[in-house]
């Protein structure tokens, strides 16, 4: 975990390929103090955590840092509005920034996001609804997915998988 004074910049998980860059971009271009270990963000990210897994929680509300370039950001801004228990495509993703063209690099700013569950990256999938690529790793995103699914047991109406 890691935050600024603006926000939590890092929620990820421990063992990913990339953690290593990812922090490493946070610290070039926070712009500010990046913090990991204890911030007074953790205990309402904790929280909130807590109650996404025990299945109360549906929408996380928690002051964020979004540490990337303006297109990383613009593509992780768009990944918080997937309503919870809904998937997209890639390609629905680059639609929906304006630019079908630009599938590929909206993938690889989703491999970028480094505020997992939170920025809710694991909700897109390839074009015919394979589970592709996933920080966490695909069991993971699969087990997100079910979550999620299992959760909404009807509560909301929307795009299932």
């Amino acid at each position: 975990m890691g935050a600024t004074d603006t926000g939590i910049c890092l929620f990820d998980f421990e063992y990913r390929r990339s953690i290593d860059s990812i922090i490493k971009r946070i610290e070039t271009h926070a712009g500010t103090t990046f913090q990991q270990g204890h911030h007074p963000f953790f205990d309402l990210l904790e929280q909130q955590i807590q109650e996404y897994f025990s299945g109360t929680r549906t929408e996380f509300q928690l002051p964020l840092h979004l540490i990337g370039t303006p297109f990383q950001q613009q593509v992780w801004q768009a990944l918080q509005q997937i309503p919870y228990g809904a998937i997209r495509s890639y390609k629905q993703q680059s639609i929906f920034l304006g630019n079908e063209k630009a599938i590929r690099a909206v993938a690889g700013a989703n491999g970028d996001n480094g505020i997992a569950i939170i920025i809710p990256c694991h909700r897109v999938v390839g074009e015919n609804g394979s589970l592709t690529g996933y920080g966490g790793g695909l069991q993971r995103k699969k087990w997100l997915l079910d979550h999620e699914r299992k959760t909404l047991g009807g509560m909301q109406q929307g795009q299932l998988f």
